[in-house]
């Protein structure tokens, strides 16, 4: 069984294809734009036309291709930055009649759900409990559970790369004192969140799998501010040529990573990097849900 994903984020809109068999997943392809849709919204909170269309025109295209690679069954997911859009109807709309299916707008606690989800498939699991984080670009999902009882506890935050690098890292690189200032947001959102104890946590989303690729699976405190400064060292673009990755991720990357270290203080465990997340989370429980 065959299966398709549209995951409209924040910062990217992306399609997972995969073959789902025995509630095992096996990707097929994934695609990526950065569609910056929470960078687009207004003063007055609502996505302009311009790019209601061109996020509209790119999710038809990724439905198309999901049905040509054999998955008719294509579900669209909206995260952070549609759901607190006033004019989210709209986008939705519009959406909807280009890929020729409705559009899930999922709220944080399903969001963070799901990821736990999609992240347990593909990690050894740990005796105890996991903690799943997903730094996204307008909010993080911090989840609690075991992958035989499901999450226990989660949590949802306004605070992502998108928004913490808007609002901080204006710089090009960022200085020295931006990046305290973010150091400080992140740990102002995350005050008074209490996780429960864990034996291990994983690190899902663009973030994640960027700094896999910059310092290794491991994101030990160390590892973390290693990637940070080998983002934040020279321009965007140098940055991008010299690392291998699209200029649009380095520019996110330093919020995402900052947001990252303050969750790891938070769960007082290293982090790690896993394969699987909200696309892989919902792709599952469609498979499972067809079955039914």
């Amino acid at each position: 069984m065959r299966f398709g994903c549209i995951d409209i984020g924040s910062n990217t809109t992306r399609l997972l294809v995969a073959e789902i068999r025995g509630g095992e997943l096996e990707p097929v392809e994934a695609r990526r734009h950065f569609t910056r849709i929470g960078a687009a919204v207004g003063i007055d909170g609502q996505i302009p036309e311009q790019k209601i269309a061109e996020v509209a025109a790119i999710a038809g295209e990724l439905a198309e291709r999901s049905r040509a690679l054999g998955a008719p069954d294509v579900t669209v997911v909206a995260t952070a930055a549609v759901r607190a859009a006033l004019n989210r109807d709209e986008l939705t709309a519009a959406v909807a009649e280009r890929a020729g299916v409705p559009v899930r707008v999922v709220s944080g606690s399903d969001e963070a759900e799901l990821s736990f989800h999609g992240a347990c498939h593909a990690v050894e699991h740990a005796d105890g409990a996991l903690a799943v984080i997903d730094v996204g670009g307008g909010s993080t999902e911090i989840a609690v559970g075991t992958a035989d009882a499901g999450v226990s506890w989660s949590t949802s935050l306004a605070i992502g790369s998108g928004l913490l690098g808007r609002r901080h890292l204006t710089g090009d690189p960022p200085s020295a004192a931006q990046i305290e200032a973010a150091h400080a947001a992140a740990a102002a959102a995350l005050g008074g969140i209490t996780p429960p104890p864990v034996r291990a946590a994983v690190a899902v989303g663009g973030t994640a799998t960027s700094l896999h690729r910059l310092v290794g699976p491991a994101l030990t405190r160390a590892a973390l501010e290693c990637g940070l400064a080998r983002v934040c060292e020279r321009p965007a673009a140098q940055a991008a040529r010299e690392l291998g990755l699209p200029e649009e991720r380095i520019r996110l990357l330093p919020a995402g990573i900052v947001v990252l270290c303050a969750v790891a203080d938070l769960v007082e465990v290293p982090l790690s990097v896993a394969g699987g997340g909200l696309r892989e989370g919902v792709l599952l429980q469609r498979a499972r849900e067809a079955i039914a």
